[in-house]
């Protein structure tokens, strides 16, 4: 098994450890409404005046795959990047139009980027498209950057580096990219793709200050960005997140590093670690996680909430349908009843 103590001992924030065993994680909703998409952790749909709906469920993937549903983690995806994107509207503009539910967010209908832009601030992962797991068979030009031998896994880079990748289709394995590529191969345009790597490592490097603030490391993120409606580019999906990043304890990091140990980790990391050494990394059906491990991801993801925002998490309700119909319904959104999809 890997480092227990990757994960960190943190305390149960919002008093939810007693909660937990009863609730039923989110894993989707059904809608009666049009232009319904699913994706690894949301489902949208399309809305009048060029807007869409976005759900967060309680879904997490890892390796390209769904393998858990981890009970309030949508409500802190959504809360979180909902955060983040009020906290950078001035870097970059964005999609949302409103939240009105914790686990829902209406925003501009754009046209995503074929592309996810990852910024590393330092060289670690497990997966393949990771910088560590690449360096450490052996390359040392990774993602178009040149590396140097005598690398140590989470150790900082000079400076932080964008690693762009293709963006797979549910149960698709992303691809690396250069940033050449990103242009030669047609994804994005030439000047397009030069605003979109000013504004994310501009956004990077805020979102580093803010975890800094927080006692926290912002090791890497990913982000995406479409185009609006009049041709302008919007920063979507999510940021910032415990799902999209990795966040560790800065107060141990320099000690664990140099003892080889792995940091702590306020993110999705420890299931990563944990599926990696079952031997899993997004071949097959994965293995069944334990409600202990589920129980510590969710107080793991809302004791990041908790430091970055400065703010108390208050639990939402389940089952979340009930609550959602009735955001939607005072947004005027549906008439019907949302129902759960049955296994």
């Amino acid at each position: 098994m890997p480092d227990a103590d990757a994960s960190p001992s943190v305390t149960d924030p919002a008093g939810l450890q007693g909660s937990l065993t009863p609730v039923v994680g989110c894993d989707d909703i059904h809608l009666d409404l049009p232009g319904r998409r699913v994706g690894k952790v949301r489902v949208s749909y399309a809305l009048a005046a060029g807007r869409r709906l976005f759900v967060t469920t309680d879904r997490l993937s890892a390796f390209d795959r769904v393998v858990a549903v981890v009970p309030y983690k949508g409500q802190v995806l959504n809360q979180l990047a909902a955060w983040w994107f009020h906290q950078t509207r001035g870097i970059v503009a964005n999609h949302v139009v409103s939240v009105p539910d914790p686990n829902a967010t209406i925003g501009v209908e754009a046209r995503p980027l074929p592309v996810e832009v990852v910024v590393r601030g330092v060289i670690t992962g497990t997966t393949s498209t990771s910088l560590w797991r690449q360096y450490d068979v052996g390359a040392r030009t990774i993602y178009g950057h040149a590396f140097p031998d005598g690398l140590r896994k989470n150790t900082r880079l000079p400076e932080a580096i964008i690693t762009p990748t293709t963006k797979g289709e549910a149960g698709a394995h992303d691809e690396p990219l250069t940033c050449v590529e990103v242009v030669e191969r047609g994804l994005v345009g030439s000047e397009m793709w030069t605003q979109v790597q000013t504004a994310a490592l501009a956004l990077f490097a805020f979102g580093q200050r803010i975890a800094e603030q927080a006692g926290l490391i912002l090791a890497d993120t990913k982000y995406e960005f479409g185009i609006a409606p009049d041709g302008s580019l919007l920063l979507i999906d999510e940021m910032h997140t415990p799902d999209s990043s990795r966040y560790w304890e800065a107060s141990s990091y320099e000690d664990r590093v140099g003892r080889g140990v792995e940091p702590e980790s306020l993110d999705k990391e420890p299931i990563r670690l944990a599926l990696d050494a079952l031997g899993y990394r997004g071949s097959g059906a994965p293995p069944v996680l334990s409600g202990e491990v589920i129980a510590s991801t969710t107080i793991r993801y809302v004791a990041a909430y908790e430091r970055i925002t400065g703010t108390r998490f208050v639990p939402g309700t389940y089952p979340v349908e009930e609550r959602l119909l009735a955001a939607f319904n005072r947004e005027g959104l549906l008439g019907s009843r949302p129902r759960r999809v049955q296994e």
